[in-house]
């Protein structure tokens, strides 16, 4: 039996979070989905628009951190008509199917609900399977796809909604 990795969740950010945010999507997703930099370039870019948004009263951040290092984030951001949007939701494979995608969900979720938000929403691609199966249990479905070659690859872009 192997050993559950030990981690440790907090909701607040530190100088360093978000590119941390930015290399932990631009390498986990070019070694399983084969992304190139323009996905790391997009995700850089609305890390930017998320700070200089950023209200700790509105918007929610849990980063998983591991012997010193990121190893997981995901955060709420808030939107125009009290609308929330999921999005970095990500883990390193060593901290997936452990319970832990769950745990981050549930937090999420509470605080969604605790905020009073009105409806949510957020975008994934192909692929990512155990990530959809995680955001229907927890009450999204999916509204749309599109197909594109964003990032460098064929996929399937889906937007989820809270129902």
């Amino acid at each position: 039996m192997t050993n559950k990795p030990t981690y440790s969740i907090r909701t607040h950010l530190q100088p360093g979070d978000l590119s941390q945010v930015a290399w932990l999507h631009a390498k986990i997703y070019f070694e399983e989905q084969g992304f190139g930099l323009g996905f790391e370039a997009y995700v850089l870019e609305s890390l930017v628009e998320f700070y200089g948004q950023y209200d700790p009263e509105k918007d929610g951040v849990w980063v998983v951190d591991a012997e010193g290092k990121m190893v997981g984030f995901l955060c709420l951001m808030h939107r125009p008509d009290n609308q929330a949007q999921l999005r970095y939701f990500v883990l390193e494979k060593t901290f997936r199917g452990i319970g832990l995608g769950n745990q981050l969900m549930q937090s999420w979720m509470d605080f969604y609900k605790q905020k009073g938000y009105s409806s949510a929403y957020l975008y994934t691609t192909s692929g990512l399977d155990p990530a959809v199966h995680l955001y229907e249990k927890f009450g999204f479905n999916k509204e749309s796809e599109k197909f594109s070659e964003n990032f460098g690859v064929h996929l399937k872009e889906m937007l989820f909604r809270l129902s």
